[in-house]
């Protein structure tokens, strides 16, 4: 990955968001094609280079319908289901980062594009970045949006939900007076303004998600292939030097409690040139708690830095140059970014 990066931290206010732009024929809908035999779904809009909108576990595409048609009003936006989720298929698979990375290839490339931005919120900012790693000639910007694997911790909710029975236990959810009790307690966190009340609401529309064993079933694989009773197996830091080169935005709400916001600097510091925005009052989900504000940093990002070029010689020095120490007890392991 090669080229030159805006990094820098930016103030916690940006400018508002331009208006949406409304885009003849290119409605924001819902369409569906046939990918290795399964049904892949994807919602596609607009025109001019492409940014795929990734987006996190047990979620779907429609998790981004604040921001979309601004987005569509100046860029091709693609916003897949990832298998297992939303209108895509749930078969019985592989549900690793990487096999997701490689259905957004195939998807893309379905569709005629060859390179494009890409914008992942939790599991699919850890999938946007692995595509970034497997597929860096394809791969012109970097966007996370509170990602996974930037670091081990994260909530004991989705710890727990890799324990056998975690099935169950989504399915009982699900039954009305659990349903109902759940609303409550919920309910009370916001009230109190405590930081898991502050995504209460995308807390309850995550189980909504999970209609039927197939979803529930695709979710704790998913979740099973990142994830075990510690916390996330792996994380990205140990290639985050890859990323020299390749303009890079972290996004990250400042009360987060299902990945800490401490990874967000995490990753700010670990990845050469990043910028990194906090939305202080937002939780996981910073671009629905503040639509305007993301697409206005998104906006932003995008027009002030130039897509990364891909030079083969260059990545080649880039794997070469790296030295090997034993990290310290806090530290993941892996090679570390020299000079």
């Amino acid at each position: 990955m090669t080229g030159t990066t805006g990094g820098r931290s930016r103030p916690s206010r940006a400018p508002r968001a331009p208006r949406p732009r409304a885009v003849p024929g290119n409605e924001v809908r819902l369409r569906t094609r046939a990918l290795h035999g399964y049904r892949q779904a994807y919602r596609m809009a607009g025109r001019g280079d492409a940014v795929v909108l990734i987006h996190g576990i047990g979620d779907s595409s429609s998790t981004w319908a604040e921001v979309l048609p601004s987005l569509a009003g100046r860029y091709r936006v693609i916003a897949p289901d990832l298998q297992g989720h939303g209108a895509s298929a749930k078969p019985r698979g592989d549900y690793s980062p990487g096999a997701y990375a490689n259905g957004i290839r195939d998807l893309l490339s379905a569709l005629g594009v060859e390179r494009a931005t890409l914008v992942g919120h939790s599991l699919g900012g850890a999938v946007a970045a692995q595509f970034a790693y497997q597929f860096p000639e394809r791969t012109e910007r970097l966007v996370l949006v509170a990602s996974g694997g930037l670091g081990r911790r994260l909530t004991p909710l989705l710890r727990a939900a890799t324990l056998p029975g975690a099935s169950l236990v989504l399915a009982a959810l699900r039954l009305p007076t659990v349903r109902w009790q759940l609303e409550q307690y919920l309910r009370l966190l916001r009230t109190f303004d405590t930081d898991l009340g502050v995504d209460a609401a995308e807390l309850l529309r995550a189980i909504d998600s999970l209609p039927d064993a197939g979803s529930r079933g695709a979710f704790v694989r998913t979740l099973r292939a990142g994830v075990d009773w510690r916390g996330q197996v792996a994380t990205l830091l140990d290639r985050s030097y890859l990323t020299r080169g390749m303009p890079t935005m972290i996004v990250w709400g400042g009360r987060d409690v299902v990945i800490p916001a401490v990874q967000a600097s995490l990753g700010h510091v670990s990845m050469p040139g990043s910028r990194l925005e906090m939305f202080e009052e937002a939780g996981h989900f910073p671009f629905r708690a503040d639509p305007q504000r993301f697409l206005s940093v998104l906006h932003d990002f995008i027009e002030t830095t130039e897509p990364a070029p891909f030079v083969a010689e260059e990545w080649r020095r880039l794997l070469r140059n790296q030295r090997h120490r034993e990290p310290g007890p806090s530290e993941p392991a892996g090679p570390r970014a020299v000079g």
